[in-house]
C-alpha cells in the first residue's frame, strides 16, 4: 500500500513543505529509510540526521528546516507517527464470526459481528459485544462482559462477572478477576475472606502480557478510562486507577490503593494499601511508596522522595567508599587525640 505525502499529511492534520505527490509505502527509522519511505523527528538529538536521511517524507515539529527534505509538519511527530503505524500495519484478526472450534456455553450471547476463534471458551450468560476479537484459550467466565472492539490475546481468563469496556486489548496471559489476597488471622490461622466483588475495566485499557487484576473483596477494583499497563504488573483488591494513568512493568500495586489521573509510575514500584496517589504524580523506578502522595508530585526512592531530595541521596550513594574511609580516618584520629589526653592528664597527676 502506497500512500501519497498529501494523503498522509490529510490523516494526521499535517502541512506538507516539499514534494507533496511523492510516494510512501513504508515507515523506517530514520537512519535505515530509503526513498520510498517515511521517517520521523521529535527528539531534538536526532535533528542532525534530517541532513543524511534519504527517507520520502520526515514528520517533524514546527519550526524545523530542510529546504531539500520533504517534511509534513506536525504538532507532536511521535504521535503522528503513532497513528501512521495504523494505517500502514493493520492488525489481521481474521474472518468475522464463532470459530467451529470455540466452545459456547447455552445463554452466552455473542454478537455475530465478533471474532471468536478456536479453542475460547464463552461461559453461560457471559455476553462478547460486536467488533470484539477473542483468541485461542481465552476463557471468559459467568456473566462477564466484553465491551465493542475489545481484544482478548491468547490465554487471557475473565472470571465471573467481571466487565470489560470498548477497546480494551488484554495481551496474552493476563487475568482478571482472580481472588483478591485476603484472610483473616494472617500468618496463623489464614482464613481466606470471600472475594465477592467485581472488576471493571472501562474503555480504551491496554494491560500487558501476565498482568493481574484481583477482583475486590466487596464493590470493585476500577481501572479507568485510557489506563496503560505494561507487562508482569499486580493491581490488588480494591485499588482504583485513574483515567490516563500509565504504569510500568512489574509495579505492585497493593489493595485499596488510590491511584489519580494522569499518574505516571516507573517499573517495578511497590505501593502499600490504602493510601492515595494524587493527580499528575509522577514515581521513579524501584520506588517503595509508603505513604500517601500529594497531587503533582515528582520523585522518587525508598521511602520516597521529592525529586531533589531524591537526586541528592542517590548522588551521594556512589560516594559512600570516600565517605566511609573519611570516617574511618578522622576515628583514628579523634581516638589518638583521646589517647594523648589521656596520657596528659596522667602525667600531670
Amino acid at each position: 500500500m502506497k500512500k501519497s505525502v498529501a494523503e498522509i499529511a490529510a490523516l494526521i492534520g499535517g502541512s506538507v513543505c516539499g514534494d507533496e505527490n511523492a510516494l510512501v509505502g513504508d515507515i523506517r527509522p530514520i537512519d535505515e529509510a530509503g526513498e520510498s519511505d517515511l521517517t520521523f523527528i521529535s527528539n531534538p538529538k536526532y535533528f542532525k540526521m534530517l541532513k543524511t536521511t534519504r527517507a520520502a517524507a520526515v514528520l517533524v515539529p514546527p519550526g524545523t528546516v530542510a529546504p531539500d527534505k520533504t517534511l509534513i509538519v506536525v504538532a507532536d511527530p511521535y504521535a503522528a507517527f503513532a497513528k501512521l503505524m495504523a494505517v500502514f500495519y493493520p492488525i489481521d484478526h481474521g474472518p468475522v464470526g464463532v470459530s467451529p472450534d470455540a466452545c459456547i456455553e447455552e445463554g452466552a450471547v455473542v454478537s455475530p459481528e465478533a471474532t471468536v476463534l478456536p479453542r475460547a471458551v464463552i461461559s453461560r450468560g457471559a455476553q462478547i459485544d460486536r467488533g470484539a476479537v477473542i483468541y485461542p484459550g481465552v476463557y471468559i467466565g459467568p456473566n462477564a462482559r466484553v465491551g465493542e472492539d475489545s481484544i482478548l490475546y491468547a490465554n487471557v481468563t475473565v472470571y465471573a462477572r467481571c466487565i470489560i469496556g470498548k477497546r480494551v486489548i488484554l495481551h496474552s496471559g493476563v487475568v482478571i478477576g482472580a481472588d483478591g489476597f485476603g484472610f483473616a488471622e494472617p500468618g496463623a490461622g489464614n482464613a481466606k475472606i470471600p472475594q465477592v466483588g467485581i472488576v471493571q475495566i472501562d474503555d480504551d485499557v491496554e494491560l500487558g502480557a501476565n498482568t493481574t487484576v484481583d477482583r475486590a473483596a466487596l464493590g470493585k477494583t476500577w481501572i479507568q478510562r485510557n489506563v496503560k499497563v505494561d507487562n508482569l504488573v499486580q493491581i490488588a483488591h480494591n485499588v482504583v486507577i485513574g483515567e490516563n494513568s500509565a504504569i510500568a512493568a512489574q509495579t505492585g500495586i497493593s489493595g485499596s490503593a488510590k491511584i489519580g489521573r494522569g499518574v505516571i509510575i516507573g517499573g517495578q514500584v511497590g505501593i502499600v494499601g490504602h493510601i492515595s496517589i494524587g493527580d499528575h504524580a509522577m514515581i521513579a523506578a524501584a520506588s517503595g511508596i509508603h505513604k500517601d502522595i500529594p497531587a503533582g508530585a515528582v520523585g522518587g526512592g525508598r521511602p520516597f522522595q521529592t525529586y531533589k531530595e531524591w537526586l541528592k541521596v542517590e548522588s551521594s550513594k556512589i560516594r559512600l567508599p570516600e565517605y566511609r574511609a573519611k570516617l574511618d580516618k578522622l576515628i583514628r584520629q579523634v581516638e589518638a587525640l583521646e589517647e594523648k589526653i589521656s596520657k596528659a592528664g596522667e602525667h600531670q597527676t
